[in-house]
């Protein structure tokens, strides 16, 4: 039952915050107050309204909103997501385009379990799908995985995306976002010694700590400074008696959240209140810029304690990664026997969670690799999130990605179709 209470507590203050939001909006938006002309129900509706919407999105997984794509006959097709592997902790699932011929980039889109949904990479995804065949790793929320299911460390999570690999076949390029490049380099060197032939072509690390003593940030730091004994004290609870996964111990999402926001404490407080001002001017939409960010930054996941202790022990105190030492199941991961894969690392100038260094660190890994087949990219001005999701992602990386997953496909580069399909929009 240890830490189960304080588990429970935080739900209850969030429930209670969003039963107050729901009260006060309730309350002020009576008729009656028409007949007081006075702006205190305006902002008390106002307030409700945007807090209620705020607690209540922290435990709902969004939507991928992904409804159709434009393609090159004309027509808006639209967009199935299929599940095409199933795992107790995470599923390979497919945005399968109906009625479009099949593209001939296969694309995985590797996403991180780093307490968001994979669905923080929506817009990455509504991306590539004018382009290609986009798969996309799905984590399940720990919460809702009963005990019985077993562990997930990051060996675990190493051997599910050999699986994903496996079940795709070669013709294959992966891109993977962040938290998880290690690990996916990781898991393309265990397929290159236990099984070359389901190898992926191209492999793209963006913003990933490869190397995390490379170029320190506050994340590096903290990752040394704290030891694991009092990590484990102050970030690990056991799940609530409200969802399926009671009694697993995790990194809870609601307390990462904490974290996130008090690193810019200022700056969310002000977006909250600029909100609300919004909604009592009659300004704010549904789906308005704010909405748009918070509906996506507050929904938060609770990760397996086991995957997240592992990860601050194994790949940042240890560096097992960056001095090619990685275990998986017992078998000794070599990088240097990727041969065959080109491989391209993406990092941002201003990137201040995974700076500049952490992720080329991978091409001086590769030995085996011909340097004709590794490649590099920091794009000015970008932080962490822009290189995956913002306009520079759009404008820069994106068309830069597809020429060098398509250079090194064993096919002619389609230049002149890319340029073309490289302005279509899904939506």
């Amino acid at each position: 039952m240890r830490h189960m209470a304080t588990y429970d507590l935080m739900e209850s203050v969030r429930n209670t915050n969003q039963w107050l939001g729901a009260t006060a909006l309730a309350f002020a938006s009576y008729p009656i107050t028409g007949l007081v002309p006075h702006p205190m129900f305006q902002w008390m509706a106002a307030w409700g309204e945007v807090t209620e919407r705020t607690f209540a999105r922290m435990v709902a997984k969004p939507d991928w909103g992904i409804h159709s794509v434009s393609c090159p006959d004309g027509r808006d097709h639209l967009v199935q997501v299929d599940v095409k592997l199933s795992r107790p902790f995470g599923d390979l699932i497919h945005f399968n385009v109906l009625g479009r011929p099949e593209k001939e980039r296969k694309v995985l889109l590797v996403a991180p379990m780093s307490g968001h949904y994979a669905t923080l990479l929506c817009s990455t995804v509504n991306s590539l799908l004018p382009d290609c065949e986009v798969y996309i790793t799905d984590w399940h929320n720990a919460r809702d995985i009963p005990v019985s299911a077993g562990k997930f460390d990051i060996e675990d999570y190493t051997l599910y995306l050999v699986d994903f690999m496996k079940e795709l076949g070669s013709d294959l390029h992966v891109i993977a976002v962040c938290q998880p490049a290690p690990l996916t380099l990781a898991a393309t060197a265990y397929l290159a010694a236990e099984d070359p032939s389901a190898q992926p072509k191209t492999l793209t690390l963006i913003g990933g700590p490869i190397d995390p003593n490379a170029a320190a940030t506050d994340v590096t730091d903290f990752g040394h400074r704290v030891t694991m004994g009092v990590l484990e004290e102050m970030a690990i609870q056991r799940v609530g008696f409200k969802y399926a996964g009671v009694g697993r111990m995790v990194y809870p999402g609601l307390l990462q959240l904490a974290s996130f926001m008090s690193m810019n404490a200022d700056k969310h407080s002000k977006a909250f209140f600029d909100q609300i001002q919004r909604v009592a001017r009659g300004e704010a939409g549904d789906h308005d810029k704010h909405n748009r960010f918070y509906d996506e930054y507050l929904a938060v996941m609770d990760m397996p304690a086991e995957f997240y202790l592992s990860t601050v022990e194994r790949i940042f105190k240890n560096g097992e990664i960056a001095a090619n030492e990685f275990v998986v199941d017992g078998v000794k991961v070599d990088i240097g026997a990727i041969t065959d894969v080109a491989v391209k690392t993406v990092e941002g100038a201003k990137d201040d969670i995974t700076a500049p260094g952490q992720c080329i660190a991978a091409l001086g890994l590769l030995t085996g690799l011909p340097e004709s087949k590794k490649a590099s990219h920091v794009e000015p001005g970008a932080g962490h999130y822009g290189i995956f999701a913002g306009r520079s992602w759009r404008d820069n990386i994106r068309p830069m990605v597809l020429e060098f997953i398509d250079n090194n496909s064993g096919r002619t580069p389609p230049a002149a179709k890319g340029k073309g399909e490289a302005k279509l929009k899904a939506v």
